[in-house]
Parts: structure tokens; C-alpha cells; sequence
């Protein structure tokens, strides 16, 4: 989102470095990308009514007055489920998942490509989690959206996802498309996941992978594989030399020496 500088590597957007970018430059690729984020009370200003916080965008980039985007506004309650009298409300008004309907509505405003998606549904009752994901859902076909959806519920993100990256330790340890990362996980970090998802069938009996210690300190991470500390596959190379991430399979991608 470039709301912070990044540390390392690249933000490749729509085929432009954005990494470095200031300026007018930035505000000009800025509303193509928007974002939900984690708690829905903390993220909107509750001196606003709904219907400000949802035009500013608008108005940060257009010179159309309030007046003018009501109707659009309007348009944009429906989209995402919420009665037209909400415009007046403040956001104290609402329930958590209401909060949240408001924030996405406020990330479509601009008609964005991408929209980031940070932990969307966690602080959410489980009764309302899945309406919005299913909202989030019906509005990706609608607007032609790319979602960047960050979560730790795979089941969440195995319902939400197509390409799905598995990180540990603030590092890419597996990258796969949906069917192939839940088919056959190759990362034993990412096994050990997938292990842990509940089977809602209790008749039937799953293997659980149980790690091992405890996550290591991310300023100071273990030398070579981050997470060779707790896998029970690790080899003396692990100790040493830092996996990069290779393709094993056609579109799998994976950080291990087991695949060497």
C-alpha cells in the first residue's frame, strides 16, 4: 500500500515498480489500489457519518461535491448490503460486520484494480464471517476485482483464493495454485497446516502434524532455514544454507532442500 516504506525487495503493480515511487507519481497509480482492513471499528473515523467516509475517496481525487456523489454513494450501501439510511449514521451505530461492510464499500469507491484484504473476517462473530466473505465474493465477479487476501483460517482461504503463498517467518516458503497446495503440500510447514484444519466429519480420522518449540525471534531469525529449528526433516544443509524458493512442479513453487 506504500503507507510505510518497504525494507527489501520490489512492489511490482500492474506491471510498474511502485517500490520507490513519490509524489505525483504515487497519487497517480493510488486509488488502483485499496484496502479492508483487520478491525473494522479502528479503521473508520468515528467523528464522520458513513456517508463522508465512503465519498472521500472520490473527493480526494475528483472535484465532484458531496451533493454530487450522494446517489453514487447511495449505490455503493446497496452493493454491499446496507439500507440507505446508514449515509447518516456514525459508525458506533453499527455492528462488527456492518463496520466492515462499510469499510468495503469506502475500498470501492475508486473502482480500484486491487484491493488488500488484511485479515478481513478475524474479528468477526463466525455467524457473520461468512456473509462477507461471500459479499467479498459476489463483488470480485461483479467489479472484475484481484484481491490480495491475507488470513491464517486456511479454510478461509482455501473458500476465497486461487494462487495461495504460505509464509513463516515473514519469508515465501511455498507458492501453488489452489488445488495443488491442498492436493499435495510440499513445505512441511505447509503440511503441518493443512493438518491442523478441523475435519467436520467425525467418523473420519485425520493425521496431525504437531510442531515442535516455539516460533524463533524475527529480528533475529535462525541462520539458513528459518524453519529448520522445528522441522523434523531437517537436514545439516538446513542448518546452513537458506532455501530459495524453486519450481518443483509446474506452477508449485517451494522454499526446501528436501526437493534439491
Amino acid at each position: 500500500m506504500r503507507l510505510l516504506d518497504a525494507t527489501d525487495g520490489q512492489i511490482i503493480f500492474d506491471g510498474e515498480d511502485i517500490t520507490n515511487i513519490r509524489g505525483v507519481s504515487l497519487r497517480k497509480v493510488r486509488k488502483d489500489f485499496q484496502m479492508v482492513f483487520q478491525d473494522p471499528y479502528a479503521s473508520l473515523n468515528p467523528m464522520m457519518m458513513v456517508g463522508d467516509l465512503i465519498s472521500e475517496p472520490i473527493r480526494n481525487f475528483t472535484n465532484k461535491s458531496l451533493k454530487e456523489l450522494k446517489p453514487e454513494v447511495m449505490e455503493l450501501l446497496t452493493k454491499v448490503g446496507l439500507p440507505e439510511d446508514a449515509y447518516y449514521k456514525y459508525p458506533h451505530e453499527f455492528s462488527g460486520g456492518q463496520r466492515q461492510r462499510i469499510g468495503i464499500a469506502r475500498a470501492l469507491a475508486l473502482k480500484p484494480k486491487l484491493i488488500i484484504a488484511d485479515e478481513p473476517v478475524s474479528a468477526l462473530d463466525v455467524s457473520v464471517q461468512s456473509q462477507v466473505l461471500n459479499l467479498l465474493k459476489e463483488l470480485q465477479d461483479e467489479f472484475d476485482l484481484t484481491f490480495l487476501f491475507i488470513a491464517h483460517d486456511l479454510s478461509v482461504v482455501k473458500h476465497m483464493s486461487d494462487r495461495i503463498g504460505v509464509m513463516y517467518l515473514g519469508g515465501l516458503v511455498e507458492v501453488a495454485e489452489k488445488s495443488s497446495l491442498y492436493a499435495e503440500p510440499l513445505h512441511p510447514y505447509t503440511q503441518a497446516l493443512i493438518s491442523a484444519i478441523p475435519e467436520p466429519d467425525p467418523r473420519k480420522k485425520k493425521e496431525r502434524i504437531i510442531l515442535v518449540g516455539d516460533v524463533p525471534s524475527p529480528i533475529d531469525p535462525p541462520k539458513g532455514c528459518t524453519f529448520h529449528p522445528r522441522c523434523a526433516h531437517a537436514k545439516p544443509e538446513c542448518q546452513q544454507v537458506k532455501p530459495t524458493l524453486k519450481e518443483v512442479k509446474p506452477g508449485h513453487r517451494v522454499a526446501c532442500h528436501l526437493y534439491n
